[in-house]
């Protein structure tokens, strides 16, 4: 399993790409892996605020339900709405078209380098 150096992560499994002021943030590809198949996710709505640690939304498989944490402050300026129609997109590029949500950052949160979150995985094996 390749972890996309160029990005960040968090201990709950999303990643975080930095693109000036706004982050787009998505699961992992180990965390889409132990969720199996997507079949849905709930979205926030744009202009919603978070602080790092809350939960935007769910994504739902076969398996579970799970919860989205931001990693970052921020308020929600884009969500990906392909995937209300098409949820496997997050199994099938869980680090490019599967992408869950943008937003404009208004502070930091705990973020893990590659190298990090790969230890973190080999230390949960």
């Amino acid at each position: 399993m390749s972890i996309p150096e160029e990005l960040q992560y968090t201990k709950t499994h999303e990643w975080v790409r930095h693109e000036d002021d706004v982050v787009t943030i998505g699961i992992t590809e180990h965390a889409q892996d132990e969720l199996g198949d997507v079949v849905f996710i709930e979205l926030p709505e744009i202009g919603t605020s978070f602080a790092s640690g809350d939960s935007f939304g769910t994504v739902e498989s076969v398996k579970a339900v799970s919860d989205l944490y931001t990693p970052v402050d921020g308020e929600v300026v884009e969500v990906n709405e392909a995937l209300n129609d098409a949820p496997e997109k997050i199994n099938e590029d869980s680090y490019g078209e599967g992408w869950i949500v943008r937003l404009r950052v208004s502070g930091e949160g705990d973020l893990l380098s590659a190298e990090e979150y790969e230890k973190l995985l080999e230390e949960s094996e």
